[in-house]
């Protein structure tokens, strides 16, 4: 079975853009939080999300995203309600994914909340992705079009890197494109993982 490379990193340090580079170099990757943006889409889940937090989260029947992460970026009980209802999903969903991939090495899979869900114990290896506090915050304000007051808020919902780091095998500093790449390559050397650039 394919060994487990846990992918983690606060908001705004640029998983996704790491995920990608291992993806390029061969690596299977599975995006937990895009999965589990997909898995809210199911009428069982919408379902139960609905008898958690009532109707006012839903318009014309459509759950409205926006409204509810204002709710549970501002109330860990509801947060932790709404990773009770999403997580075994997300856990069911890459059970299955692991299977099509077990014939590689390794896998990657890349969440936000890691260590917060414990699913850091399933994992061989933690990669921890960082990068300063301003780059983070100008990069979420950015790509989620959002405020400063927003995005500082959803940190606070997050284990800080202090307490990532010591936890994680492999740190990458994400200041720079140049950089995170080289850390990638030089972490795909570490674990003897044959890259693939095609």
């Amino acid at each position: 079975m394919a060994k487990i490379i846990g992918l983690t990193g606060g908001i705004g340090s640029g998983k996704t853009t790491i995920a990608n580079y291992f993806k390029e170099m061969g690596v299977p990757v599975y995006i937990a939080d895009d999965k589990a943006k997909e898995i809210m889409q199911s009428q069982s889940i919408i379902n139960e999300i609905k008898t958690v937090f009532g109707d006012v989260i839903f318009e014309n029947e459509v759950l409205n995203r926006a409204k509810l992460a204002d709710i549970v970026f501002n109330n860990a009980d509801k947060l932790n309600q709404l990773n009770t209802i999403i997580h075994p999903a997300v856990k069911q969903d890459f059970e299955l994914w692991l299977q099509k991939n077990k014939n590689y090495d390794y896998v990657i899979y890349e969440a936000a909340i890691l260590f917060e869900s414990g699913r850091y114990k399933e994992c061989d290896v933690v990669v921890t992705v960082t990068a300063p506090e301003e780059i983070k915050i100008e990069r979420v304000i950015k790509r989620d079009k959002t405020s400063r007051k927003q995005v500082l808020e959803r940190m606070n919902m997050q284990w800080n890197d202090e307490k990532r780091i010591p936890m994680s095998n492999f740190i990458i500093f994400n200041d720079t494109h140049e950089n995170a790449k080289q850390e990638v390559v030089k972490i795909l050397k570490i674990l003897n993982i044959k890259q693939n650039h095609s």
